[in-house]
């Protein structure tokens, strides 16, 4: 079972999405992981900053004329300005670099970055400088706002430690994350994709059953392209294309089998009257006997030919009890020749089957036939018939069991055969059997053979 699911299209599809998806982002997972921890200012610390600086900016209030009165910050910045005021801090300034507001321990006015104000402010949109206050190392990012026509800037200084502090809290966390990340995000695109291709592989899976109930008997059916992907139809189309040629190489095989066997029939009647006719003809008996078989084996011919065919049949209402007598009744002569009772036991009174009754007593006259033929001087052929199966036994000496598998093939006589036949007798029977949707099986008794038709 695991097996022929490994094979399937669908399994190889699944399996080599998931190994590139989960491919893919272990990589670019490597990547982030790699520049957070080799470049984590660059990233994390930058990143914070400029968030820091943005917020402030936002968070200035203006007063009627224009000039700013206060900054509002939300709970969660105004809170890190409050407590960590030694460590991080913002200064609001105007255009000629005095410092209009200012959080806790950034009150006083000597610049942060000597020199560069306010044309570093105005140059380097949102980038950071290094600088020192109070002895500490900070690192200091300006950002300029514009309200009506005056410019104010605004500053915010991080120091290294905090930075460091907030870089290693946030990339310890990192590769946990991103763990937990490419295994939710592998497994939910697993889950999505195996509906994706049970849905996308239906249209195929109905294909591949309208091809599964195509049989000798079903030749006109052609599978449907709707639906298909582009790149399967030239294979469905190919695959029809072989269906019709199939299917009139089969009707040509079938109208001459019949043909011939028809046309067989009429000589084979003549040349048998004539020898009768002629004196002086040496070994009649001989000829007789030659005639007969050649005349038996083209009605096994056309028979074979008939029963091929689906609409050579007339179901109705068929009572079994009935035609296994008509078989009996029609085997009776042949089998006191040889000195074989025919037996038949109806052992509870069956019920009508839905069949042909013609093609019925064929198969039945056919296997009861063999069974004559078979059964030695003083023995009994047996036609037993229920309510779920017609059996034949006979007494014979059985058949070997290399040879079972071969019984119904067209033609096919076992090497130590010693009467008369073309092997066409039970080919007829299967094809009888296959057009009822009955099941017909064999199996070696000691002594004997029993042929079941299950109806």
């Amino acid at each position: 079972m695991f097996d022929h699911w490994i094979r399937s299209l669908s399994a190889r599809l699944w399996l080599t999405s998931v190994a590139a998806l989960a491919l893919s982002l272990t990589l670019l997972a490597s990547v982030v992981i790699y520049a957070f921890n080799h470049f984590p200012e660059q990233t994390l610390g930058r990143h914070e900053q400029i968030e820091g600086v943005t917020d402030v900016a936002n968070g200035i209030v203006f007063d009627a004329a224009g000039h700013p009165v206060s900054v509002q910050l939300s709970d969660n910045r105004g809170w890190l300005f409050s407590m960590a005021h030694t460590e991080l801090m913002y200064r609001v300034l105007d255009g000629q670099g005095n410092v209009l507001l200012a959080s806790d321990g950034a009150r006083d006015g000597a610049p942060w970055v000597p020199d560069e104000w306010p044309r570093t402010a105005g140059e380097k949109v949102g980038a950071t400088i290094g600088a020192t206050i109070g002895g500490k190392a900070f690192d200091v990012v300006a950002l300029p706002v514009r309200h009506g026509d005056a410019m104010y800037y605004v500053q915010t200084a991080t120091s290294k430690r905090l930075v460091d502090v907030m870089i290693g809290v946030r990339v310890k966390q990192i590769p946990a994350t991103v763990k937990v990340t490419i295994l939710v995000a592998t497994i939910i695109f697993g889950l999505t994709l195996t509906i994706t291709v049970y849905r996308i592989l239906k249209p195929l899976r109905a294909v591949s059953n309208a091809a599964a109930s195509i049989t000798p008997r079903n030749l006109t059916t052609r599978l449907s392209v709707r639906g298909i992907p582009s790149e399967i139809k030239p294979l469905i189309n190919a695959f029809n294309d072989a269906l019709s040629r199939l299917e009139n190489g089969f009707a040509v095989q079938q109208q001459f089998l019949a043909s011939a066997a028809h046309e067989l029939q009429t000589p084979l009647t003549l040349i048998r009257g004539q020898i009768e006719l002629q004196p002086g003809i040496d070994d009649k008996e001989l000829l007789f006997r030659e005639i007969d078989l050649m005349a038996r084996q083209v009605r096994q011919l056309l028979h074979l030919a008939e029963v091929s065919e689906s609409q050579n049949y007339t179901f109705e209402a068929v009572n079994c009890a009935e035609v296994a007598r008509d078989v009996v009744s029609y085997l009776e002569r042949k089998a006191d020749k040889k000195d074989v009772e025919i037996r038949l036991d109806v052992a509870v009174a069956p019920a009508s089957i839905w069949a042909d009754r013609g093609a019925l007593f064929i198969l039945l006259k056919n296997i009861v036939e063999n069974a004559i033929n078979v059964s030695p001087p003083n023995s009994v052929v047996s036609l037993i018939v229920d309510d779920v199966s017609i059996q034949v036994r006979d007494e014979g000496p059985g058949i070997r069991q290399e040879y079972l598998p071969f019984l119904f093939k067209r033609f096919w006589r076992a090497p130590d055969t010693r009467h008369d036949g073309a092997g066409l007798g039970l080919a007829i029977c299967k094809e009888i059997a296959l057009a009822h949707e009955w099941r017909l099986t064999v199996s070696s008794l000691l002594p004997g053979t029993s042929f079941v038709v299950w109806l």
